[in-house]
């Protein structure tokens, strides 16, 4: 039987500082492993951004919509869905937001000033959708795990770039809580050791569709191994 693969978690070189791969670039590899879609999930101002301070907000979301919008016409021209979404800090603790776009954004030139509570009740208000990205992750910058079992939607229990540790820990979070369970590869640079995210029996038609198949477990989480 056929499953289509979605990965869930990707950042492009145009917006998020620390990847070393482009959308263009991105998006080919996925298509050449036979994936049926990528979700673009650049990190936001408050993150490792390569946008620059000092703009104005029309033109800090321009520039941050870039990442997604150069996968989303390569994706448009060799074949494969692309979905936008986006990897929300809050003094280190990281929320991958959906369901929202380029307008949403641009209608809200205050999240930067939100505490990360008041951020996941306006994303709820509207319709989005969160998931904790790596929960249990530890580095220096980061000064506490904080959990939020009552303002997510998801907890991201395999993230391909965490340590098994990491993502046992996020795994029992998500129990303990009967919250949804989300995997991603946190791909920064294209081929890795393993790429992890969701695998359905059939194609997605929009986000939309990924958030309910999601609530409705119809997503499967895959990890795949892989070899040079």
């Amino acid at each position: 039987m056929k499953l289509y693969k979605y990965e869930t978690h990707a950042h492009t070189s145009e917006v998020s500082l620390c990847s070393k791969i482009s959308a263009v670039e991105l998006v080919r590899f996925y298509k050449e492993l036979g994936f049926s879609g990528i979700f673009i999930t650049d990190h936001f101002l408050n993150g490792n951004t390569t946008v620059p301070g000092g703009l104005s907000w029309e033109e800090s979301i321009e520039l941050f919509c870039r990442g997604y919008e150069n996968a989303y016409e390569e994706g448009k021209r060799i074949g494969i869905d692309v979905f936008f979404g986006w990897e929300y800090t809050f003094r280190g603790t990281d929320l991958l937001t959906y369901g929202l776009d380029k307008d949403w954004l641009l209608q809200n030139p205050g999240l930067l000033d939100l505490h990360i509570n008041q951020y996941c009740d306006l994303v709820h208000r509207d319709g989005g959708f969160i998931v904790h990205a790596h929960p249990f992750r530890e580095a220096d910058y980061i000064d506490l795990i904080r959990l939020l079992p009552r303002k997510i939607d998801a907890v991201e229990v395999m993230n391909a770039c965490r340590t098994d540790f990491e993502n046992d820990c996020a795994d029992k979070y998500a129990d303990m809580y009967g919250l949804l369970k989300f995997a991603g590869t946190d791909n920064h640079r294209g081929f890795l050791d393993r790429l992890s995210g969701i695998q359905l029996k059939r194609s997605l038609e929009d986000i939309g569709d990924m958030i309910e198949a999601v609530k409705n477990k119809e997503a499967e989480i895959f990890v795949d191994i892989m070899t040079e």
